[in-house]
């Protein structure tokens, strides 16, 4: 969410919204001057009525795009149909490689020799919407799970910024199951190779 703060990207961040009250992003916000709230997951007594709750406050600040970073819950199909489009997440694996929890630890098990990152829009099935993006970071032979946690976080936080200014910049064309980059000069760009420059 920093990151993409600090990117200065042509669009307004209408607020950061947690779960969590002592989310270290709410503070961040609010030294930034961005609105913020907090949605407490554990004051529902159901998924559903927490991700309603949770719609309700959303929909308040009207935003043409919900953008989830660092919100680690699985959200209810009636949530996700809501924000059809509207809804984009980045995960820490090449998708549809390694859905879920610990990427890395099972990226290395499993060894790959590519591994990296994926901004994608939301469906219910987790981690499988369109997919806008994707990074991908060389899988060194002395890598740790840190070690290659780090690597990828590092393209996560170029890669996240980058797609939300195509989406500002009405480049993302959603058609069924795929994403369109608009633009010949992004075409290119929709994976970034392991051995560019950074």
């Amino acid at each position: 969410m920093q990151a993409i703060v600090e990117a200065n990207l042509p669009l307004r961040i209408a607020a950061v919204i947690s779960n969590k009250a002592d989310a270290e992003g709410l503070q961040y916000a609010q030294r930034k001057g961005i609105a913020t709230a907090v949605v407490d997951h554990q004051a529902h007594a159901s998924r559903e009525n927490f991700d309603a709750e949770l719609m309700r406050c959303i929909d308040g600040y009207a935003p043409d795009l919900v953008v989830l970073a660092g919100f680690m819950r699985i959200l209810t199909e009636g949530f996700v149909q809501h924000y059809t489009g509207r809804l984009i997440n980045i995960h820490p694996s090449l998708l549809p490689a390694f859905p879920g929890l610990a990427t890395h630890r099972r990226a290395l098990e499993a060894g790959v020799k590519i591994h990296g990152c994926t901004v994608h829009f939301v469906t219910p099935v987790v981690d499988h919407g369109p997919i806008v993006v994707q990074a991908a970071v060389p899988v060194k032979s002395d890598d740790t799970e840190q070690s290659l946690a780090a690597r990828v976080l590092h393209q996560e936080h170029q890669l996240y910024p980058q797609a939300l200014r195509w989406f500002a910049e009405n480049r993302l064309a959603l058609t069924q199951e795929r994403v369109n980059v608009q633009d010949a000069e992004t075409l290119d760009t929709a994976m970034r190779s392991p051995w560019e420059k950074s």
